[in-house]
């Protein structure tokens, strides 16, 4: 009998033996592509042996010293590493353990930065529907999907959502992309000027929305608007690249691509590609300088920051993207990928979208492709083509809820940047598997 608290206490996971570049194998054997990096997390695969000696060398020094004593080598130079490739104007890192302490982090470090600039009213955030932000309660509470809200919810701080930006389901018939963009992130201003712009304290989105709504990405010039609000009304904006993120998209930023550069900025799964836990929040020298020259002490804190081990991962991390350009070979494989998948299910009958940038890809399946009607959630489509591609040797990250929480159905897709072009095929064959009609309607 197992010990181990699952995330279901009905489903028996095999037991993980190894890994061999994109391949995971259990105990008896079986190799399984991974096709979702777990959660986006694995980018360089299961046995990069750069990033396994940084590890080794790192815990042969010190693997562990507490930042209230010590800072470390390897956080040094991670953060200066990640300052140099970062969007301008961010000149901080505050390292953590994960995605959801980084948004936590974002979250505190506004409030604080609002009050030590004398501006105590503002304590509202606005963030959109069908965001995830992170299951730590700030974080979830900041996150606007229903589903995982919902049981949690008189826990939860108050917060406010306007409109995601997805346009196969929003934008109306005649609208452009970029008239569309415009439309809904007006929704940002129409709010503040609800709430009074004076008493909000930050705007949070994701640049590319990732497991609520899958690999959503904005319509153009959106996120240029979204910029100028804040920049008007003088609210902060975070951005949450915990999962888009570290290349994941094409770029080592995932904003980079729509030509913005937030005040704060939280990243994490890619950053450690799976070696160690780490993430990082990101902020502007102004907001540093803001709490430096006022209190001198930002009130947060978590045990594991700024690790040296994790520190030592993360740096080998970006060596392997930046320095030796593996993160250059996403965009071209991915759109190998997304043509290899259109071409393949381009007359199915329940295909009602692929979207994404690089390799992070969302498919989007429908009852009707014609009026995009969803599948009725009591089927719960989502865990038959998960345990079908798992047994086909495929992991993916499908999901339910994609419209508002509780109905629509997704694909999430994220392989290592490793990947190579014969792997596409295994992902389409397993695929064409999962959500053949049949199988899907059963």
């Amino acid at each position: 009998m197992s010990h181990i608290f699952p995330r279901h206490c009905h489903k028996h996971p095999p037991v993980v033996s190894h890994g061999e570049g994109p391949f995971l194998y259990d105990t008896t054997g079986k190799a399984y592509f991974d096709g979702s990096g777990g959660a986006a997390v694995s980018c360089l695969g299961h046995s990069d042996a750069e990033v396994i000696a940084a590890i080794k060398g790192q815990v042969d020094q010190v693997a562990f010293a507490h930042t209230s004593f010590f800072t470390s080598a390897p956080a040094e130079a991670l953060a200066d590493k990640l300052i140099e490739n970062a969007p301008e104007g961010l000149e901080r890192v505050y390292l953590v353990s994960g995605g959801s302490e980084a948004m936590e982090s974002a979250l505190k470090l506004a409030r604080q930065y609002m009050l030590e600039k004398g501006e105590p009213n503002r304590r509202h955030i606005i963030a959109r529907r069908q965001s995830y932000h992170g299951n730590t309660l700030g974080a979830l509470a900041t996150g606007g999907n229903a589903w995982r809200r919902e049981p949690f919810a008189p826990l939860l701080m108050e917060t406010h959502h306007i409109a995601p930006c997805f346009a196969y389901r929003g934008q109306e018939p005649g609208e452009s992309l970029e008239a569309y963009g415009l439309r809904v992130a007006n929704e940002l201003e129409a709010k503040l000027e609800e709430l009074g712009a004076e008493n909000v304290l930050a705007f949070v989105a994701e640049p590319v929305v990732g497991a609520t709504a899958g690999a959503v990405p904005p319509a153009p010039g959106y996120f240029k608007r979204i910029r100028e609000i804040c920049d008007r009304y003088g609210i902060l904006l975070i951005l949450d690249e915990v999962m888009c993120g570290m290349g994941r998209t094409g770029t080592l930023f995932a904003c980079e691509q729509d030509d913005v550069a937030p005040d704060i900025c939280a990243i994490a799964k890619g950053l450690g590609a799976g070696y160690q836990a780490i993430g990082a929040m990101l902020c502007t020298g102004e907001i540093y300088d803001c709490i430096r020259d006022g209190s001198g002490f930002f009130q947060h804190g978590h045990t594991y920051l700024g690790h040296p081990t994790a520190a030592a991962a993360g740096l080998a991390v970006l060596n392997r993207l930046v320095d030796q350009g593996i993160a250059e070979r996403v965009a071209p494989m991915g759109e190998k990928l997304r043509t290899a998948l259109g071409d393949a299910f381009e007359d199915h009958p329940h295909l009602g979208d692929i979207r994404g940038r690089g390799l992070f890809i969302g498919i989007e399946l429908v009852e009707d492709r014609d009026t995009k009607t969803p599948f009725d959630p009591s089927l719960k489509i989502q865990d038959g083509i998960k345990a079908r591609c798992f047994e086909a040797g495929l992991i993916c990250y499908p999901m339910g809820g994609t419209i508002d929480g509780k109905r629509g159905n997704h694909i999430l897709l994220a392989p290592p940047f490793i990947m190579e072009e014969t792997h596409i095929g295994l992902m389409v064959d397993a695929l064409n598997t999962a959500i053949a009609p049949d199988a899907l309607r059963g």
